[in-house]
């Protein structure tokens, strides 16, 4: 996609998970989750992992960051470590990680993940960020997930095996600025509720199976600045006159559709 690099430039701000947890753990309790989120790698190529033991402090493993105050776990960063194995992430992650409430950063971008997403996901109530982008997760998006995610700003699932339909919970996450769920084998209509995200900025879903029309509420995402949704193959009908109500929009991608009145799919 055509935003790729200002995606990957705004999350390198960002590649940190947030082990800030409740004051009856300690350094023992983080110590312990990430013992066994490493026993769920099978495969670690680059020996990254390797002083992940209790041989050596939480706080000088590779990858991980610990506050200066309370020398507890703060940030965990595993993306593009070409990591596999990984087939727990709460049901798939460690269920001793779903213990860390805190946790507002989650970045694993291209390794191996595999498996379905894990509803229990939903639990971590003060998640921002999710990026998972250039994995090989498959199955559907649980139903309820984004129930109990009030602060989601960004959900990157790009490049995965993800199927089934978008769930509506997914639309009560208010505060969402960032949507990437293309190249994935996604299908059903683009819901109505979708109008619910006005802090959205990006929202794509290109190389999917989405079908039907574009609901007209797409015209209540007035903060929208990319918009690609190309090659849904199914996705017909009209180019909405609520699309010219988007005034912010900069690039729009709508080629390999069955759209009609669309005299150009890319605007820069």
């Amino acid at each position: 996609m055509g935003n790729t690099r200002f995606i990957m430039s705004m999350l390198l701000l960002n590649l940190a998970v947030s082990f800030s947890t409740r004051t009856r753990t300690n350094i023992h309790t983080d110590q312990a989750a990430l013992l066994e989120l490493k026993a769920r790698v099978v495969s670690d190529p680059y020996h990254l992992l390797t002083n992940w033991s209790t041989a050596t402090s939480v706080c000088n493993w590779v990858g991980v960051t610990c506050g200066s105050r309370h020398r507890r776990v703060t940030a965990l960063n595993l993306t593009d470590m070409n990591l596999s194995g990984l087939n727990n992430f709460t049901g798939q992650i460690p269920m001793a990680l779903s213990n860390c409430k805190e946790i507002e950063i989650i970045a694993m971008v291209s390794n191996a993940i595999e498996g379905n997403l894990p509803n229990e996901m939903g639990n971590l109530t003060k998640l921002q960020f999710l990026d998972l982008r250039d994995n090989l997760i498959q199955g559907q998006i649980p139903a309820d997930m984004f129930d109990r995610l009030p602060r989601l700003q960004g959900l990157y699932l790009e490049m995965n095996g993800l199927s089934g339909r978008i769930p509506t919970s997914l639309f009560k996450c208010k505060e969402l600025q960032d949507l990437l769920l293309g190249y994935n084998s996604l299908e059903g209509t683009l819901p109505k509720e979708i109008g619910n995200l006005t802090m959205l900025r990006i929202l794509g879903l290109g190389n999917n199976l989405i079908q039907g029309v574009i609901p007209q509420q797409i015209g209540d995402l007035r903060n929208l600045e990319i918009l690609s949704i190309f090659s849904n193959t199914l996705l017909r009908g009209p180019l909405l006159p609520t699309i010219s109500n988007l005034t912010n929009l900069r690039i729009i991608q709508l080629s390999n559709n069955s759209l009609t009145d669309c005299k150009r799919s890319t605007w820069t």
